[in-house]
């Protein structure tokens, strides 16, 4: 890794002299599997055991948004050999050197409630919280069903003002960053679509596929919510990524990590 979308909807509509958003790519940590057969896949169909864990943010003109946090700051520090899980330098130590402080982050929305999404959520306890309603209920109401939620990682935000959304959701009412309702994974999954001025359009995957074999082969991992649920979901967003010419992004693909620029570079 070196460090460092026009969605033509019928309801998001861009205006040429738009200036859109700028995105920074933060390492919030890895994941090593010596069997990777709970993503529904075989060892035989890859030789990629691990995941890369991204954090994002999003600075638009009308504020600041994370979209997922990465693994636990608990775990923060150099890689120990053997390690299944590694994570180098805090999300909060690399926004610093970008001069950004968790205080002016606007928004936060997770792609979903598992505790590598939400590793870091406390920290950001005074952005407002844009959250599936359905997402909301299983990580705050129905978690001990779900042991991959831990709400200890995100005790914080429930004091904090949330907008509980039940589908797609424009955040800055601009068509430049919206979030895309993709349930399956847990109850309330979404991906993220952004439009990029240079770049172009972008789609952010969450866990809707988590190695690139999982999106060639349409497979699911046994541990999401509803199988059948998620094909329905890949089928939607990836209709929704042709339609519009984006860049498709699978977040834990360590094929696509080893290519991208990561903060302080940005994409616009």
């Amino acid at each position: 890794m070196k460090k460092g979308l026009i969605f033509v909807f019928a309801m998001f509509t861009i205006s040429s002299s738009f200036a859109g958003p700028k995105l920074y790519i933060f390492d919030c940590g890895h994941l090593a599997f010596p069997d990777v057969s709970n993503f529904g896949i075989t060892n035989e169909e890859t030789d990629v055991r691990e995941l890369f864990v991204p954090c994002y943010l999003i600075d638009h003109p009308d504020g600041k948004m994370i979209w997922d946090a990465g693994l636990p700051l608990g775990i923060v520090g150099p890689r120990q050999n053997g390690a299944a899980s590694w994570y180098e330098e805090s999300i909060i130590d690399q926004l610093a050197a970008i001069g950004v402080n968790p205080r002016d982050i606007d928004y936060t929305a997770y792609s979903h409630f598992h505790y590598d999404h939400v590793g870091a959520a406390n920290e950001f306890a005074n952005a407002t919280l844009l959250i599936q309603e359905t997402e909301y209920h299983a990580a705050f109401y129905d978690a001990e069903s779900n042991p991959v939620f831990r709400p200890p990682l995100y005790s914080e935000l429930a004091n904090s003002t949330k907008i509980l959304l039940q589908g797609d959701h424009d955040v800055f009412g601009d068509g430049s960053v919206v979030i895309i309702s993709a349930p399956g994974h847990t109850p309330g999954h979404q991906v993220l679509k952004l439009e990029l001025e240079n770049f172009g359009p972008l789609v952010l995957s969450g866990d809707l596929y988590h190695f690139e074999v999982s999106r060639m082969l349409r497979r699911t991992p046994v541990f999401n919510t509803d199988a059948e649920e998620t094909l329905r979901s890949m089928n939607r967003v990836e209709v929704l990524t042709q339609e519009a010419g984006a860049t498709f992004w699978i977040e834990h693909s360590l094929e696509l990590a080893n290519t991208l620029n990561l903060s302080p570079f940005y994409y616009d």
